[in-house]
Formats: C-alpha cells, sequence, structure tokens
C-alpha cells in the first residue's frame, strides 16, 4: 500500500550550516509539523552561530529552475519565502508566486545578511527590498516581520504609512492580505504580536522577548505558519498555534556553540 502524501511545503530560503535558520532548519521544522518540505535555495552561507562570514547568492535563472521543477511535478500546499539576496531573484519569485496565485504564501522579511560594507552593498540592499516590497508583498498570504524593522523602514522612508494607522495596517494597504508585526506596541511598556487582516481587523497574542543571545526567531514563525496553512488552517487560527509552537522552541532553545542560541525544533507537536 501507499502511504498518504503529507502536506507539502515549498521554502524559499539559504542552506544555513548551523541549522539555526533557512536550510537545513525548516525542513525539520515542517516535519516537526507534519508536513513534506521542499527546497529551493536562494544562498549558499558560509557561517558559525556567531558570524556569517560569507553569503554567495544564486542567481535568479538557477532559483526560478529549482522551483518550477519541484511546482511542477509536485502539488505544493503552502510556499514560505525568507532570505533573498538580489532584486532579480525578488522578481523571479514574485513571478512564480503570480504563476501559483492559489497556493498560500507566507512571507518573512527578516535581517539574513550581514550588514552593507559599502555603498555599492547599500544600494543592492536598497534594491532588493524595493523590489521584495513592490513585487513580492503583494503575493503574499501573510507577512512576518518585527515591528523594530517596520519602525525602521517608516523612519528612513522606505515605507509610507500615509492614512493608515500603522506600519503594519500599510502593509496591508499595500497589498499583503495579512501581516503579522512581532513586538509591536500596545502601550507604553507592553507589546504585542499584532495581526492585522482584511478591512484593518486587529488580533493580538502577548510577545516575549527573545532570549539572550538568540537567533532570529521570525523565520522559524513562519514556516511553522506555512505548514499550518498547507494542512488547510484559516490565517488567524494558523498565527495562534504557530506563535504557541514557535515560542515553545524557543523557550527550550541551545547553546551548542560559542555564538547565538538555537531553538530547539525537535520538540512534538
Amino acid at each position: 500500500m501507499t502511504a498518504a502524501t503529507p502536506p507539502i511545503v515549498l521554502i524559499f530560503g539559504p542552506a544555513d550550516p548551523t541549522g539555526s535558520d533557512g536550510l537545513p532548519a525548516d525542513a525539520v521544522t515542517c516535519a516537526r509539523m507534519g508536513c513534506h518540505g521542499l527546497a529551493a535555495i536562494t544562498a549558499i552561507t558560509v557561517q558559525d552561530t556567531a558570524v556569517m562570514e560569507e553569503v554567495h547568492p544564486i542567481s535568479p535563472e538557477l532559483l526560478d529552475d529549482q522551483a518550477r521543477c519541484l511546482l511542477e511535478d509536485m502539488p505544493v500546499q503552502a510556499i514560505k519565502v525568507g532570505g533573498l539576496y538580489s532584486a532579480e531573484c525578488a522578481s523571479a519569485v514574485a513571478q512564480i508566486a503570480a504563476d501559483y496565485s492559489q497556493v498560500p504564501l507566507v512571507l518573512h522579511l527578516g535581517q539574513r545578511t550581514p550588514p552593507p560594507a559599502d555603498a555599492a552593498d547599500q544600494d543592492d540592499a536598497d534594491d532588493l527590498l524595493a523590489a521584495t516590497l513592490e513585487l513580492v508583498l503583494p503575493q503574499a498570504d501573510v507577512v512576518v516581520v518585527e515591528h523594530a524593522r517596520l519602525a525602521q523602514w517608516l523612519s528612513d522612508g522606505t515605507l509610507e504609512i500615509g492614512e493608515a494607522t500603522s506600519a503594519a495596517h500599510a502593509m496591508v494597504g499595500a497589498g499583503a492580505k495579512w501581516v503579522l508585526a512581532l513586538g509591536a506596541p500596545l502601550r507604553p511598556g507592553h507589546a504585542v504580536n499584532l495581526l492585522v487582516g482584511p478591512e484593518g481587523a486587529t488580533t493580538n497574542w502577548p510577545w516575549q522577548a527573545p532570549p539572550d543571545r538568540g537567533s532570529d526567531s521570525g523565520g522559524l514563525l513562519a514556516t511553522t505558519l506555512a505548514a499550518c496553512l498547507a494542512q488547510g488552517m484559516e490565517v488567524p487560527d494558523a498565527v495562534e498555534k504557530s506563535l504557541e509552537l514557535a515560542d515553545a522552541a524557543i523557550a527550550a532553545s541551545f547553546l551548542p556553540g560559542m555564538g547565538r542560541r538555537i531553538a530547539n525544533r525537535t520538540l512534538a507537536r
């Protein structure tokens, strides 16, 4: 007998050799959630738990070939977009997402590169961010982003709030169906994970400050959320479950090396 096929999630992200983020960490998260993870690798990094020394981006042509080869072979129930490394790759991902618009897409807007070393690097980073916000964000069913990044983009003019009541609302106005802002201030001294949805509807959950030397938790949360959507959950329910599971994994994080802690993605569901 042939076993039933589990829900399939396609992950766009870098190959992180430490297993703390990107691939193969996302494959572990998918398996933990009862899903099968596929990989379209956006870059190969040279790093340990303390320092990212090198980033070797994949060409947009190779990225496109990877993803379409998988999508034409297997039924994918959800897509998670993590680290992208060029405006051209962002454009390629946006076109793929448009061609498979029936598949829920979770976009994680996290920091996955070292700070720009010079003006040319800064220009490339600006172009990548602009392409991601203009081309990929409107394809997203859910955007996961730290409030601190939203605040930075507001202050430097990358994101314009207009008449929206918050930066997260502005992202919904820019085309995202739902936006999950992590660590958004609710009142002085109190932050929440804020979910903004259609017609400005909001829900929030308690936010826990990450542990000292903790790695980025947004990628873990976004992958867990994609797995929940692949199983047919509605967005608010999927976000609630994903926050619970991600918080548990982060609370059980371990310190295997001399740098950052790694969330324990192996915990049972």
